[in-house]
């Protein structure tokens, strides 16, 4: 080993109650030595051009992830471990094409008990107990009874209550973060607490229920236990489906719940993309439902361009082109913003 050579390592005792992760990849630099846990992605079993066998994958952690490559031991180590596993790694980092890649030299599987999953998985940087507690109790200050009711019968499911405070809100584009769905749907629901102030005729209880059951199907949309991907039930049905199936079930076990206001719930819930071309069945028909979509589309989008902006280069005045929204972003030459206001 050089002198200038940088050795990135955990503890490898295996007997461990939690192995302690300290290599994370955004720290990454060309000619680190890496022993460390992972999370091994899209693993995908290749041959050179003489025949011979090598493996691909990406390595995730809550940082990012690298490209790593595998040349030597191969069938031995393809049977090691499973895509989707914790898996310990030794190699060393490279720059090639432009980027950085990892080599393995060794690869082993490790059961996740001896593991943090929060160094594997971003999530929220908010309280999520507090997040939690002001959401539930602006939901018991709804003064339709019927409504109020059904709010609690969802708050009083510990299931669902684990579910909603843990859940991402989305696989990549904004809140894509453990208890980012509990933290977005907060968002909504504040803004909306303003809104309905604002503007004359507009049945406030209707407007924070629907804000707070909007997202409810995302619980069961993404699976997140390594990292975050959609489940067979999201890729089959989608949230909005979902989450209409939730309401129904909780109203089910209710007394004499009004038609027309279940109806109004429902149609809020599956409007809220505001088209059928962006996934909803129905378009807003309501003054709620049109609040809702709008005021869940700025918070989406709001939050998704943050992020954004946050992985740029800190001394460019623009980012990057940003695919989706097809532009860039000015970034401005000096900070101008001040921080998020309490949610």
């Amino acid at each position: 080993m050089s002198g200038s050579e940088k050795v990135v390592y955990s503890d490898s005792k295996m007997k461990r109650e939690k192995s302690v992760k300290a290599a994370f990849v955004d720290l990454f630099q060309a000619g680190d030595t890496v022993e460390d846990v992972f999370v091994a992605r899209k693993k995908q079993l290749a041959h050179k051009r003489d025949g011979d066998a090598y493996l691909t994958m990406i390595l995730v952690d809550r940082s990012g992830s690298i490209k790593a490559v595998l040349w030597d031991n191969v069938p031995q180590m393809n049977e090691a471990f499973a895509e989707g596993d914790y898996v310990r790694v030794s190699g060393k980092v490279q720059q090639y094409r432009e980027a950085l890649q990892l080599v393995i030299r060794k690869i082993e599987r490790i059961e996740s008990n001896l593991v943090d999953g929060r160094d594997f998985l971003p999530a929220t940087t908010r309280d999520t107990e507090k997040m939690s507690t002001r959401l539930v109790q602006i939901g018991r200050d709804v003064q339709n009874e019927d409504l109020k009711k059904l709010l609690d019968a969802f708050f009083r499911d510990p299931v669902f209550m684990e579910g909603f405070t843990s859940a991402p809100a989305a696989k990549n584009m904004h809140h894509a973060y453990l208890g980012g769905l509990l933290e977005h749907t907060l968002s909504v629901v504040r803004l909306m607490e303003g809104i309905a102030a604002h503007y004359k005729g507009i049945n406030k209880d209707l407007l924070i229920a629907g804000g707070i059951l909007h997202d409810v199907g995302k619980i069961h949309e993404f699976s997140y236990e390594t990292y975050i991907d959609y489940s067979d039930r999201g890729r089959l049905l989608g949230h909005i489906t979902i989450g209409v199936e939730m309401v129904k079930e909780k109203i089910s076990g209710l007394t004499s719940f009004p038609e027309e206001l279940s109806l109004l719930l429902k149609h809020m819930i599956l409007s809220h993309h505001g088209s059928r071309e962006l996934g909803s069945p129905e378009p807003p028909k309501t003054l709620e439902a049109i609040i809702l979509f709008y005021v869940d589309d700025l918070d989406a989008k709001v939050t998704g361009i943050r992020s954004f902006m946050d992985s740029q280069d800190p001394e460019a005045a623009w980012t990057s082109y940003h695919k989706i929204l097809e532009r860039f972003f000015y970034l401005g030459r000096e900070t101008t913003g001040s921080g998020d206001a309490e949610r």
